[in-house]
């Protein structure tokens, strides 16, 4: 039996005893069922309680299910994640329920928001052109978005500092330049790099600073009880830090996947800025144009880190799933970088020099057109 199985084994023991604890049912045998497990060593199941389970309890306002969270205490802190969700919580977030939490073992009995993501919710309404399902949804995720920052003032959050933008966007240079595509880097080519490097943190570092879920994006946001129009449930929410206002803004209007057309997006933002503005988040001196180029520098900030990610989850964990996603990454990084007169350098060594290699690996970037040729 491998180390996992005999975390699960281990995992199933500690939660029966919780939940005779919190809910005063004897669970019995019931078994976990595999939730997911995410981008980093946590693993989720999931226990049902049986109506017959249910009818026996002593403790009112049972739920029928619970998720339990089986997170390696060499690689995780359960510690910090029942902090985040409870300060989460009280800026008026629907995170889940710590109920039980042993910090030794790695193990946390969760309040169930159910299945339902908001990504297949969304490619649903994207299939069926149904934008205003879309724009209800995202209607929703922003106002927790803007509750989470007018309310929650992170003291006790790590700060997005310039150490920890410029390690993460190194992410880039190592995975996917260095470990993916195979590139032996040339001195101007590092040096090029890094001038791009300074320039999108400086940027970042000089937005107004609030508190930031870090990856706010569609596969971490929950349609609570099938309910669309309601705050979403907000799940992995562990890493997170005070930092620049735009980050999780464009970490879900562009999302890693699911795209959706330039000017849907544009709308979508100025309406988190209207709304932004009155709750004080932002000065009402801070332009619209002003607003987009925030919106944009952090998102190829954080595209370029990704596109690091997924090659190190591919690499280095094994889940290759996430090289599908890379070519809606890269099409995400040219189009924005194209934009910006700073840039220039950096887009066309990137379409002359990574771009060929990228898609001799992913054949699906063939489709991916140089600025050149999409201006053609």
């Amino acid at each position: 039996m491998n180390m996992k199985d005999l975390r699960r084994e281990a995992l199933q023991s500690w939660a029966k005893e919780c939940l005779q604890q919190v809910t005063g049912v004897d669970v019995g045998d019931t078994e976990l069922e595999m939730v997911s497990g995410d981008a980093s060593f946590r693993r989720y199941f999931r226990m049902r309680l049986s109506a017959d389970m249910l009818s026996s309890r002593v403790i009112p306002s049972v739920a029928s299910s619970y998720i339990l969270v089986d997170a390696p205490p060499e690689h995780e802190d359960c510690q910090r994640f029942v902090r985040v969700a409870d300060t989460f919580r009280d800026a008026g977030l629907y995170a889940p329920v710590v109920h039980e939490a042993d910090y030794d073992l790695g193990f946390m009995l969760l309040q169930d928001f159910g299945d339902t993501l908001y990504l297949p919710a969304l490619l649903q309404a994207q299939s069926e052109n149904d934008l205003p399902r879309a724009s209800l949804l995202y209607q929703q995720a922003m106002r927790a978005l803007l509750d989470l920052q007018q309310h929650c003032f992170g003291a006790d959050l790590p700060r997005y500092d310039q150490i920890l933008l410029h390690k993460e966007i190194g992410l880039f240079e190592q995975w996917f330049c260095t470990a993916f595509l195979e590139l032996e880097l040339t001195p101007s080519e590092h040096a090029l790099i890094e001038r791009t490097c300074d320039f999108l943190e400086e940027a970042a570092l000089m937005q107004p600073h609030v508190c930031v879920h870090r990856d706010y994006h569609s596969r971490n946001l929950m349609v609570r009880d099938g309910i669309e129009n309601q705050p979403p449930g907000v799940v992995d929410f562990q890493d997170a830090v005070t930092g620049p206002y735009t980050y999780d803004l464009v970490s879900l209007l562009r999302d890693c996947y699911i795209v959706w057309p330039d000017a849907q997006v544009q709308q979508w933002a100025l309406q988190y800025l209207d709304q932004a503005r009155i709750r004080g988040i932002i000065p009402d001196s801070l332009s619209e144009d002003d607003f987009l180029r925030d919106f944009d520098l952090m998102g190829l900030q954080r595209h370029l880190k990704v596109l690091g990610i997924f090659c190190r989850l591919h690499l280095r964990d094994g889940k290759a799933q996430y090289l599908q996603d890379l070519p809606r990454v890269i099409d995400y990084v040219l189009r924005v970088a194209s934009s910006y007169t700073e840039l220039i350098e950096f887009t066309e060594w990137f379409q002359q020099r990574l771009l060929p290699l990228a898609a001799l690996k992913l054949p699906q970037l063939r489709s991916v057109k140089t600025v050149k040729e999409a201006a053609q």
